[in-house]
């Protein structure tokens, strides 16, 4: 595995967001982060997060060369985000690998666009099902931690991309706790990347969304918070609130409660739940949408 040239196709990302755009109160207007060139025209593939809703983004080269790019498209699904570079890159691109053929115990180079790399090996496959209404039926887990995870790149023995850095989590092992990256595999990327690079997004049936932030304690799904003027606001969700059944099916888990939902129907159906809020329990029926409806949209180019 020649680091080296990996490093040569990675970049460092930088976008800015308006500061009334629906996620820079979450995310920020100001991200950072990398990416990985995976065409020779200089396409860049990042995690969605960094680029979502951005005005503007710069590439910068291993060597310190800046390079304006364009968000060219994010899917909210697998969480993936393209970037266009604007004037020529000049970089190789790095060949894609197969991640479903990665193994628990591979060695694995994660490397980010500011120049570090760091070796590891992964420690985990298994289902990953994140806070913002998302789910991964088989995420990647890596240790160590890369410092710069976000839309880092996962690279194999063979020197292919085989997933792009997601986040940073911590993983109880014999007793230690150990800083691990959630990664994306790459198979997510075969079968939406057409569909991204014509239409700016993957074109399947949206998912309903609730605007909720949700998580996992002892079995149940407890709300965060929630997207002020989301169709969980409106529906009367509220903080703290325990969310034990969807329609006539109880919730087992935050990824049986976001399988629930996405089944209930497209954007705009009705959901009823029942919920445990201080002790007592309540019925509420909350019109879902499409959370691509209230983020700014790629401009196609």
């Amino acid at each position: 595995m020649d680091i080296n040239n990996i490093m040569r196709s990675v970049v460092t990302v930088r976008a800015t967001i308006p500061e009334d755009a629906f996620t820079a109160g979450s995310l920020g207007t100001s991200r950072d982060g990398s990416g990985v060139v995976i065409r020779e025209n200089g396409l860049v593939l990042t995690i969605g997060y960094l680029i979502t809703e951005a005005d503007e983004v710069w590439l910068t080269r291993h060597d310190g060369r800046v390079v304006p790019g364009h968000a060219l498209a994010y899917d909210q699904q697998s969480g993936f985000g393209l970037v266009q570079a604007l004037a020529p890159l000049d970089l190789p691109a790095m060949p894609l690998g197969d991640s479903d053929a990665a193994s628990v115990g591979d060695t694995v180079v994660i490397a980010g666009g500011e120049g570090e790399s760091v070796r590891g090996s992964i420690v985990a496959k298994q289902e990953f099902a994140g806070y913002w209404e998302y789910l991964l039926d088989e995420a990647i887990f890596t240790a160590p931690a890369h410092p710069s995870w976000g839309g880092a790149a996962l690279v194999n023995a063979e020197g292919q991309l085989i997933g792009v850095g997601s986040l940073r989590l911590q993983m109880s092992r014999a007793g230690e706790v150990t800083d691990i990256n959630m990664v994306v595999p790459i198979n997510l990327l075969r079968p939406i990347l057409d569909g991204l690079l014509h239409q700016g997004e993957f074109s399947p049936p949206p998912r309903p969304w609730l605007g909720a932030f949700s998580a996992e304690a002892n079995g149940d799904v407890v709300v965060m918070s929630v997207t002020e003027d989301g169709p969980a606001a409106k529906g009367g969700l509220r903080r703290g609130d325990i969310i034990s059944e969807i329609r006539d099916g109880e919730v087992d888990g935050l990824a049986d409660f976001y399988r629930k939902v996405w089944e209930s129907g497209p954007p705009g159906a009705e959901i009823p739940m029942r919920v445990l809020r201080d002790g007592r329990e309540a019925w509420l029926r909350i019109r879902s949408a499409d959370r691509n409806d209230f983020l700014r949209k790629p401009q196609l180019q």
